[in-house]
């Protein structure tokens, strides 16, 4: 079986926990995920079945939607809601919706960000939270992702009490921490600040419509009914410039071979989907070393 799979990650769980649900249920060992997940948070999480899962990193690519809560007053370990308290600051004044609605503008489009030292970023060859249980915090390095868009989920016009909560949706790119945005948020706000709540609504282009839970899985295998639910290739790459090629070239494409840039690639691309009779093949791109060719990246036919 090959193709993507959209499932909808349930709470308490983590994301190898379902590539390894995942595997048991279809009875196959070529399944990967796209993107980790934390266990307390819900959401679409795309499961890449047999060759899909060469293309685990274009379905991470192509952008995030998550709805979430930042809770302003108080920060923990975690920047989530599991953590410890670290810093308290009741609100002393009432903050209005323009004050809010200012701060999300100014994070909106390209930031800095320092991941959370309970992640999976790894840190001479040692992920984040392995450090932060024995107790030793560790140099993060910084990165820059992207806020697309940056929406405020509440219709007040003020916002008042020690602890304040509101929704906001945010929509991402990869690498993006929600968790750290809500402190961020807080921060320019004036206060300590943590995210209480988080669902990812859309990854890879799914959303949640889309998805199926485990149970709904092992319902449709025992049914031998799962290829009703899981997407073909081509959908992994629809953010991706397409290039469709003839029979000729499809076999040279297939064997990997470096090509001349054909007339027909597609204006100001770097990288392509190769279609053949509307079946994906491979993914190309312009070649580093070699002016006037193309090389694979990814050869995905049999």
């Amino acid at each position: 079986m090959n193709g993507i799979l959209p499932l909808w990650k349930e709470k308490g769980m983590t994301s190898h926990d379902c590539v390894f649900k995942v595997r048991k249920i279809l009875k196959m060992k070529k399944v990967g995920h796209t993107g980790t997940l934390d266990p307390g948070v819900e959401g679409v999480l795309p499961i890449c079945l047999g060759r899909a899962t060469k293309l685990a990193e274009y379905i991470m690519n192509s952008g995030k939607v998550y709805e979430g809560e930042v809770t302003i007053g108080f920060s923990t370990t975690t920047e989530d809601a599991s953590g410890d308290i670290v810093e308290q600051q009741p609100v002393s004044s009432r903050i209005s919706r323009k004050d809010i609605l200012s701060v999300l503008q100014s994070l909106t489009g390209e930031i800095m960000q320092t991941p959370p030292m309970f992640s999976a970023v790894k840190v001479n060859g040692k992920r984040l939270y392995e450090y932060a249980r024995q107790g030793i915090e560790v140099e993060r390095p910084s990165r820059k992702v992207t806020i697309h868009q940056l929406d405020l989920l509440d219709e007040r016009e003020w916002f008042e009490g020690e602890a304040i909560q509101f929704s906001f949706r945010a929509s991402c790119s990869k690498g993006t921490y929600i968790r750290t945005l809500a402190v961020m948020i807080g921060e320019r706000l004036g206060y300590p600040a943590h995210m209480s709540k988080l669902v990812r609504t859309s990854s890879g282009g799914f959303d949640k419509q889309q998805c199926i839970t485990l149970d709904e899985l092992k319902q449709l295998q025992e049914k031998s009914a799962v290829s009703a639910i899981v997407q073909p290739l081509e959908r992994g790459v629809e953010h991706l410039p397409k290039w469709t090629i003839n029979d000729t070239l499809a076999k040279k494409v297939m064997n990997g071979s470096v090509l001349d840039m054909p007339a027909d690639w597609p204006e100001k691309a770097t990288e392509a989907a190769v279609f053949s009779e509307e079946n994906l093949l491979a993914i190309y791109k312009l070649h580093p070393d070699k002016p006037g060719k193309v090389k694979p990246v990814k050869v995905l036919a049999d």
